[in-house]
């Protein structure tokens, strides 16, 4: 049996999809706009 693929990691996550990245960047403060727009629960990780 070959292995899982997707072996998943809290901090990772969090540096790459998390909140503080989003808003660091302009076109990531579009994306959490957009979802604010959109009325999601959950903004980013």
């Amino acid at each position: 049996m070959p292995k899982r693929t997707y072996q998943p990691k809290k901090k990772r996550r969090a540096t790459r999809h998390g909140f503080r990245k989003r808003m660091s960047t302009s076109d990531g403060q579009e994306v959490i706009k957009r979802r604010r727009r959109k009325g999601r629960k959950k903004l980013s990780v």
